[in-house]
């Protein structure tokens, strides 16, 4: 198992050496202390997230509202490995990008036998809605999040792996921002002592992005953030996102249709819109297209979007691309549209709907984590090592009634760091989102969201399953 900050038992690495020494130096009741002001403060400001229950029982429906807890020892990467990572993630966002475009175009990949038409024309996210829309500088993801973990490669070297990529509504960027914010306030003097790329900047590049896809017909788009409202799980990112880029936030009934244009209303009137991003999924965006009873997008926003009168960011589609069964071939995607080699590798992934990856998920279920392929959260899955005998037996009749719906990837061993718990520091695993943004150049932000798996021995980091973030720091050299 890899550990960030140890080489051996005994060995700091490099690029921890200047923090571990003064990690050393704080007494225990200073860090505690230090731990009780990050809470209280992230409790005042309202740094909290809506629990869903399997069934998608929010805060208004008796879920609860939670602080994701913040861990006070960062986790540090150096430059050098920043760069092949940062690299590595442009070229995979640019591939998916491409992709997204051909399914809905041209569809080449699918003629050339690379990825099955079943797999793009029968998934639950295809939007035959999409079929050749044309959209601003052909990106559809402008946002992508993905998923990172390092753990030992053949070799047993510590290698960083895709894990899963996130391009509908990519959430945790707000965490990111603030952990800094709150080292920054907790710890000034590790500022001055470390050099450490800043972050603060994102709202900006994210800003930047949104105006550069903005729709021929102006020149000056009016952005605004179109949010489920205050009971969905990510509300307080949506707010702080929209006050951070000083642009509306705003609700579907805020919207309305008239002359093929959008427009918010305002104490003032009318205002048009010309870039949504949107942070509802594609099924609520319009009534008039997807599901009836929606309320919370706009009705005869679809039609606005086609005929090319509003940016969508991430375009309406956009799914496709980040679907589970789609992830074994990212790699090909890359190498179809790009003519490259993959910059960074896959975790190796068996396929239910394939009848010998089946015939090798029910054998090694003990060994496998099976995750759903629409599934999100940390729900719906299994982690073979970790399950009892009753849950894996129970686990094996939900993949034998839907096998389609299933992947199953090797438990892989996660790098550790050390994380501040009750009982003192202790290692933790670990995994990281960074945020990709493609609008006019793909461009991103150094670092990401950490995220920590707080129970001893746990691989499962969400914040829904009670994990926690750390702030990631990208040391320049």
């Amino acid at each position: 198992m890899i550990d960030e900050m140890y080489a051996s038992p005994d060995q700091v690495r490099v690029h921890y050496r200047n923090y571990a020494r003064w990690l050393a130096k704080q007494p225990n009741a200073v860090m505690a202390a230090r731990r009780e002001e990050a809470e209280m403060i992230f409790r005042r400001v309202g740094i909290t997230f809506a629990v869903y229950d399997e069934q998608g029982t929010d805060a208004s429906n008796g879920g609860t509202e939670r602080l994701i807890p913040f861990d006070l020892i960062p986790r540090i990467i150096p430059v050098h490995e920043w760069d092949r990572l940062q690299a590595g993630l442009v070229q995979r966002v640019s591939a998916l990008n491409r992709f997204v475009h051909d399914v809905y175009h041209e569809q080449e990949i699918i003629q050339a036998g690379i990825v099955p038409a079943e797999q793009v024309l029968h998934n639950e996210q295809f939007r035959p809605q999409m079929i050749g829309v044309a959209v601003p500088a052909g990106v559809y993801a402008h946002i992508a999040g993905i998923d990172i973990v390092r753990a030992p490669n053949a070799q047993g070297e510590g290698e960083y792996f895709v894990l899963e990529d996130n391009l509908r509504v990519p959430s945790g960027v707000s965490y990111m921002l603030e952990d800094r914010k709150m080292m920054m306030r907790l710890f000034p003097d590790l500022f001055g002592e470390n050099r450490v790329a800043p972050v603060a900047h994102y709202p900006d590049l994210l800003l930047e992005t949104l105006r550069a896809v903005g729709p021929a017909t102006t020149a000056e788009p009016t952005v605004v953030l179109l949010t489920p409202g205050m009971y969905n799980s990510a509300y307080f990112e949506h707010a702080f996102l929209a006050q951070q880029m000083g642009i509306e936030l705003v609700e579907g009934q805020d919207l309305f249709v008239k002359d093929n244009f959008v427009y918010m209303r305002t104490t003032r009137g009318p205002k048009r819109v010309d870039v949504i991003y949107r942070r509802v999924d594609d099924d609520f965006l319009d009534p008039l297209v997807f599901r009836p009873g929606s309320q919370l997008g706009c009705a005869g926003l679809l039609d606005v979007y086609r005929n090319g009168n509003v940016t969508i960011c991430n375009a309406v589609g956009t799914g496709v691309a980040d679907d589970k069964s789609i992830y074994p071939y990212v790699p090909q995607m890359i190498e179809f549209y790009l003519g490259e080699k993959p910059l960074l590798s896959n975790v190796p992934t068996f396929l239910g709907r394939n009848p010998q990856d089946l015939k090798y998920m029910l054998a090694h279920l003990g060994e496998l984590v099976l995750k759903k392929v629409h599934g999100a959260g940390g729900y719906g899955m299994l982690v073979g090592p970790a399950a009892s005998t009753a849950e894996i037996e129970a686990f094996r009749h939900v993949l034998l009634a839907k096998p389609e719906s299933y992947i199953a990837q090797p438990t892989l061993a996660l790098s550790t760091c050390p994380t501040y718990v009750q009982s003192g520091v202790a290692p933790r695993h670990i995994d990281l989102r960074p945020f990709v943004l493609s609008g006019k150049t793909v461009q991103m932000v150094p670092g990401g969201l950490t995220r920590v798996a707080l129970k001893d021995g746990s691989l499962v980091v969400n914040s829904s399953q009670g994990g926690g973030t750390k702030d990631t720091w990208i040391l320049e050299d």
